[in-house]
């Protein structure tokens, strides 16, 4: 399943937009591609769109499993057009985008599809939920220049924290927003532009008729950007991504400087969402 352009996959691929959750991965680069594919369909997803140039590989197998759009995901600015654009096609269907290299985890995703969690979500009269980038790395980037690896992947156990975030009308504290921040985004701050250091991101949300992505992966209707109900929390989840040490690695301004990703709060990834709610970087809310 291939289309040429957003255009065209809008045109003939209304099928894979007519039941959710879809998927929507950016393709930046040719790392991790078919891997980042793999975890998003074993996840459940109703439909796994691919947005790449077409001069990047796919797996074989994976051609007929998801769809494949040509796309330069490199500009983000196309992303958030994309999005929206897709937001305007699907109104009322769960929606998820990532990039590649990036994998969702929620608790209990091992045994449990994503359409499970967000049927409980949607039960709670919910509309979005609220996901933490967590920046994974290799331990050792004399092995992985890259800062990518699978088998050595490595990510900071503590060094989170969040500010209130004001509304800019009023300077008061926004109702249940925050803006989070920790991982190499913080430990690496002077190497990151101050728009790009939070580690929230609203990745799952219901599309709606004028809802629109903004460029600080914030919505324009504000309970979308919101971490809980008033009445009680909610489930949370999280989004394990070398997207980070990545960029911070093949970037020649600040390669020289970082010998190392490792440090005291260093711990090795276990892929799996226990130890992702042992260190409280997602929450399950009343989902049990």
């Amino acid at each position: 399943m291939k289309y040429a352009s957003l255009d065209e996959f809008l045109d003939r691929g209304k099928a894979a937009l007519a039941k959710g959750p879809v998927a929507l991965i950016f393709i930046e680069d040719e790392v991790e591609i078919d891997t980042t594919l793999h975890h998003h369909l074993q996840c459940g997803f109703a439909s796994v769109v691919a947005l790449m140039p077409d001069s990047f590989a796919l797996g074989a197998e994976l051609d007929q499993a998801v769809h494949r759009v040509g796309c330069d995901s490199s500009f983000p600015e196309r992303v958030f057009d994309t999005v929206n654009r897709v937001i305007d096609a699907a109104p009322g269907i769960w929606l998820y985008y990532c990039y590649n290299a990036e994998y969702l985890f929620y608790p209990f995703s091992e045994n449990r599809t994503v359409g499970e969690m967000l049927a409980f979500h949607t039960e709670e009269r919910r509309d979005a939920m609220l996901t933490y980038v967590i920046d994974l790395y290799a331990d050792d980037l004399g092995a992985s220049p890259d800062a990518v690896s699978l088998e050595r992947a490595h990510l900071d156990r503590s060094g989170y924290y969040a500010l209130a975030r004001p509304d800019p009308a009023t300077d008061h504290p926004r109702e249940r927003q925050l803006d989070f921040f920790g991982g190499l985004r913080w430990r690496y701050e002077e190497h990151i532009p101050k728009t790009s250091r939070k580690i929230d991101r609203i990745a799952l949300f219901r599309a709606a008729p004028g809802l629109r992505l903004l460029p600080d992966h914030t919505f324009n209707d504000q309970e979308y950007n919101t971490y809980s109900c008033p009445w009680h929390h909610n489930l949370t989840a999280a989004i394990c991504s070398f997207r980070t040490a990545k960029a911070l690695k093949t970037n020649p301004g600040s390669t020289y400087d970082i010998p190392t990703f490792r440090w005291h709060n260093s711990t090795p990834f276990e892929w799996h969402s226990r130890q992702l709610m042992d260190l409280g970087l997602m929450e399950p809310g009343q989902w049990f």
